[in-house]
């Protein structure tokens, strides 16, 4: 017998770039994303076995992916990133790797300081529920900016950027990544939109300058622009690090609504992604088949 959504599937494949990416037959059209808001300490080996207990509360709930903050097992500052930096695989992706196994979930591993031939990344791992990686994503766009009176932090002083798009597949949807400041690039957005993504999920740490101001619009905006879920997951704010992040750990549906929200304090949230509203909001108002082409593009220069 066929599964009820699949009228859908069939009528709108494949009237937009990366329609076909839709869930095909056997696929399924709803799935539980949990996001974890990590307090985290100096202390690295406690924030991993911190971080494991979420993961298993999550599973526990029902979600089949999970996804971590920026930065989950270090302070964040650039004077942390060396002495926190592991290769990969490493302590930290090994906990992930285990764990991700253990539960049976796609988890995204939030970012941790990563050293490589000499050169620092900041790096998000993604493992399968066979605790294999699936992806391995350098932070692209380095967080270098300086507001007078609020806040100057120059990520490039230690860490080096990234040079490729991540993406990687699930049994519900083609999934996008980026790193915190990646998410004011409208560009990598719509590139993983173009290759198929549904949902784009950003591990990010915003301040108290930029976060009230800009983190929950951008989500939306990349949302909207692109008829995506977008997911992000954020430390738990602490007044008393060096670095406050700003907390909120979100996720926005593909009309723009917020549909998961944290505070400020170290949480789990949950929501249901459910691609069949994706699909309906994409046939009401199809901006993807209505782009002029002839007049304008964004195309990747780099597979």
């Amino acid at each position: 017998m066929r599964p009820a959504f699949l009228p859908w599937v069939y009528r709108l494949r494949p009237r937009w770039p990366g329609a076909e990416m839709l869930p095909a037959r056997g696929a399924m059209a709803n799935f539980r994303l949990a996001l974890i808001q990590l307090n985290v300490s100096a202390v690295k080996s406690d924030n991993l076995n911190n971080a494991c207990e979420f993961i298993r509360k999550a599973t526990a709930q029902g979600a089949k992916v999970v996804a971590l903050p920026e930065c989950f097992n270090s302070p964040y500052g650039t004077k942390y990133f060396r002495e926190y930096a592991e290769k990969i695989p490493g302590e930290s992706t090994q906990k992930l790797s285990e764990v991700a196994k253990e539960c049976g979930i796609y988890l995204i591993g939030g970012s941790i300081p990563e050293e490589d031939a000499g050169k620092l990344y900041n790096t998000c791992t993604v493992f399968g529920p066979d605790g294999a990686m699936l992806a391995k994503h350098r932070k692209i766009h380095l967080f270098d900016i300086s507001v007078p009176g609020k806040i100057r932090f120059q990520e490039s002083e230690t860490l080096s950027p990234g040079d490729s798009f991540s993406m990687f597949d699930t049994p519900y949807c083609k999934v996008g990544l980026g790193i915190c400041y990646d998410i004011r690039f409208a560009e990598l957005a719509q590139i993983y939109t173009q290759k198929g993504c549904q949902l784009l999920v950003y591990p990010g740490a915003f301040n108290m300058t930029t976060g009230p101001a800009h983190w929950e619009l951008l989500q939306r905006g990349r949302a909207v622009d692109n008829q995506v879920y977008v997911a992000t997951a954020s430390p738990a704010r602490d007044e008393k690090a060096s670095y406050v992040a700003w907390g909120h750990s979100t996720v926005v549906n593909p009309w723009g609504e917020v549909i998961a929200k944290a505070g400020t304090e170290e949480t789990l949230i949950y929501t249901d992604i459910d691609l069949k509203k994706l699909a309906e909001i994409r046939q009401q108002i199809p901006i993807q088949t209505q782009k002029r082409a002839d007049l304008y593009s964004v195309e990747a220069k780099k597979v």
